[in-house]
């Protein structure tokens, strides 16, 4: 699933163009799906008539959303499982992924492509009304680790499920939660209650490390999800089960922590510390 760095790319790329025109200033001149499940709110044929002839404003990120200030509400993109959003010239093919599409004025296209077809597109006059559920921005310059001292001793779970929640900490997904334990030295089934303040800083710091070092690689491209970026070419713990630990030699292990596959170094981040 793309997270915060892929999709901060994809606002970026979409915002100031790499290869194809700045998507602001331009209007929706109509609108086509051939997978009506992608439009979550409102009904199809509501947000087919209020999306055209809207001027796109801006492309912004909120967590793993992608956000489009119109000059008439606020169009939101979750790219959930497999999603990617990409301009293209209007007369090029469709791939076969490309299941909605926007049409706009300078002869270009909004392509969602998304292969498993979980993805969501909302049109909202407030887009708090779903922004508003999502927890903190973790690199937003008010963010502190002392926030975040306060938020898991709040609450008595465990590390890494408590992470992957939105509305505790808005972004986070596998890769960087698996990439930020390690650096952090912190097992993922530490309770989060139980930190001392000396961990949540090494957290507080390597979450925001991570998410950084991902922006700066673009993202990372795995299987068909989100193309372009390197981050793969870096990654400490995810998906490396039997190669050794960048910091110690040990084999990276994998694990199932609230269903999700997990990635951790057994010397690096030791159970001993639950």
């Amino acid at each position: 699933m793309p997270e915060l760095p892929e999709v901060e790319t994809i606002a970026k790329n979409l915002r100031e163009g790499n290869g194809s025109p700045p998507i602001p200033g331009h209007r929706i001149v109509s609108f086509s799906t051939d997978w009506p499940r992608h439009i979550e709110h409102p009904s199809l044929r509501s947000f087919n008539r209020r999306i055209k002839d809207r001027e796109i404003v801006d492309v912004k990120r909120r967590g793993k959303y992608l956000v489009f200030p119109l000059d008439h509400e606020t169009l939101l993109i979750h790219l959930r499982m497999s999603g990617d959003l990409r301009l293209a010239p209007s007369q090029d093919p469709k791939d076969r992924f490309d299941h909605t599409l926007f049409n706009l004025d300078n002869g270009w296209d909004l392509r969602f492509s998304d292969a498993r077809k979980f993805g969501r597109v909302s049109l909202y006059a407030d887009p708090e009304v779903v922004l508003g559920r999502l927890g903190p921005e973790p690199l937003a310059p008010d963010f502190t680790h002392d926030q975040l001292a306060n938020m898991l001793h709040a609450r008595k779970r465990l590390l890494k499920p408590l992470l992957l929640d939105q509305s505790f900490l808005a972004g986070l997904g596998n890769i960087y939660t698996d990439e930020a334990l390690h650096h952090a030295g912190l097992h993922p089934l530490r309770r989060s209650d139980r930190l001392t303040n000396a961990e949540v800083k090494r957290l507080w710091r390597n979450i925001r490390e991570s998410l950084e070092m991902g922006i700066r690689h673009n993202g990372a491209s795995i299987d068909w999800v989100f193309r372009g970026g390197d981050f793969q070419q870096h990654f400490r713990v995810y998906k490396q089960e039997g190669e050794p630990c960048f910091n110690c030699g040990t084999l990276i292990q994998r694990t199932i922590v609230g269903g999700r596959g997990t990635h951790f170094c057994p010397q690096c981040q030791q159970e001993d510390q639950l």
